[in-house]
């Protein structure tokens, strides 16, 4: 089900069989930020526990719910996320917001290349350059770095819908 392309970064691709929703499980939530933990663990619970890695899974479905009401709806309490859920042979969530998109993908994608570059490299200096991806709408509350353990954590891909204001996250779990 991985694309063809490299699956530790970011895809954009309206054709990718992961749009598939069938059988999957479906929820809408009022984009409420005190109320992401809640929206996670309700969405976890249908997880068995192999694939739940010591609150791994719980942290990586939190962070894409937490984007979808803080930068895709702007914790506008009156839109809302839609999430498709399934935890079969791979974990698969679906997160779709309201919002405009991740415009900034491509600037995303361009700023980890070179962030791997320095790491690779081993050179310190670089490598402060690239602590974390800011913008232009960066406000105190974002990290900026919840994308580069997003891409190592979902290990079948990171795919986003046409408009990016909507992302398919896919991970096979290694046998125990």
């Amino acid at each position: 089900m991985a694309a063809k392309s490299d699956v530790r970064t970011l895809i954009v691709d309206k054709d990718h069989p992961c749009w598939d929703t069938h059988g999957m499980y479906y929820r809408e939530f009022p984009s409420d930020p005190n109320l992401i933990r809640y929206y996670t663990v309700m969405i976890i619970n249908k997880a068995p526990e192999h694939m739940k890695e010591k609150s791994l899974l719980e942290q990586q479905v939190s962070e894409v719910i937490k984007n979808a009401i803080y930068h895709g709806n702007r914790k506008d309490k009156s839109k809302l996320v839609r999430v498709w859920y399934s935890f079969n042979d791979i974990a698969k969530v679906i997160i779709e917001d309201e919002g405009e998109g991740f415009k900034e993908l491509e600037q995303w994608k361009e700023f980890k290349e070179a962030r791997d570059q320095a790491f690779a490299e081993n050179d310190p200096v670089k490598m402060m350059q690239y602590v974390s991806f800011r913008t232009e709408k960066s406000t105190d509350e974002d990290g900026g770095n919840s994308l580069f353990a997003a891409v190592e954590y979902w290990n079948l891909g990171l795919i986003y819908s046409d408009k990016k204001n909507k992302v398919c996250c896919m991970r096979r779990f290694t046998a125990a």
